[in-house]
């Protein structure tokens, strides 16, 4: 056998059965792999540029309508989502409350009910918030851990189909009755393309894994910093409004 044959596509074609289908294997989970990178790149990148623009919008308008107004065009941050659960639940709580408003004449108690009722809504706002961030954090990461399953499982499957065709290697030279390095060499280099496969496939999807964690960790603690801000906010907000009628 020349050393011209000895290439890639002739080594898998002339593999046993077992080998070919660890090789297939190891290509689907290759190429669903590189498919989740290219998704998740671009909806990780939509969600840094569109948040970032949402939070510059929040803090120089200082209008909650506006900024509601401003989430409902940014599709792709979850910042601006969870501000519009956020602002929804706040509405509710302001219709609300509008009707339970007591009069000027009425004593202070009903004053001090008033405002408990309003925290009592501020804890609703804040339930939302969690919810929300967690819906965000679910579709931050999903089918990121096929990534972190490529990495641990892809190495050990080409390894399996390296052993799998070394053991029919021995086999052949047990039948042939030679064991010198022509009839050798063919087989062994066709079972380690599994291994070369299993950590082609596993290489990328570590490095992606470990990337997108990482920044989906930013996400998170931007989505909880930001939650807690809304959230004193609009409790600065009721107290400054309670101080005014009392």
């Amino acid at each position: 056998m020349g050393i011209a044959q000895l290439d890639i596509v002739h080594m898998i074609s002339n593999a046993g059965p077992m080998v070919q289908f660890v090789m297939l294997l190891l290509l689907f989970f290759s190429i669903m792999s590189w498919a989740i990178i290219l998704i998740k790149y671009r909806y990780i990148r939509k969600a840094y540029k569109e948040s970032a623009e949402f939070t510059d919008f929040f803090w120089k308008s200082r209008d909650l309508s506006n900024a509601f107004a401003k989430a409902k065009q940014l599709h792709g941050s979850p910042l601006a989502r969870i501000f519009r659960i956020g602002y929804v639940e706040l509405k509710k709580m302001s219709q609300s409350a509008a009707p339970a408003s007591p009069p000027l004449n009425k004593p202070a108690g009903n004053q001090t009910m008033s405002l408990d009722a309003r925290f009592t809504g501020t804890d609703n706002i804040k339930r939302a918030l969690r919810r929300a961030i967690t819906t965000e954090m679910t579709r931050m990461t999903q089918m990121v851990p096929f990534l972190a399953t490529t990495g641990n499982t892809a190495p050990f499957i080409g390894l399996f189909g390296t052993v799998w065709g070394i053991m029919n290697s021995f086999v052949g030279i047990a039948k042939m009755g030679s064991a010198n390095l022509a009839v050798v060499a063919p087989g062994i280099s066709e079972a380690l393309v599994a291994t070369a496969a299993g950590l082609a496939a596993a290489i990328p999807a570590v490095i992606a894994f470990n990337f997108f964690m990482s920044k989906i960790r930013v996400v998170e603690s931007e989505l909880q910093s930001f939650s807690a801000d809304f959230l004193n906010i609009i409790e600065r907000d009721i107290l400054r409004t309670e101080r005014r009628r009392s």
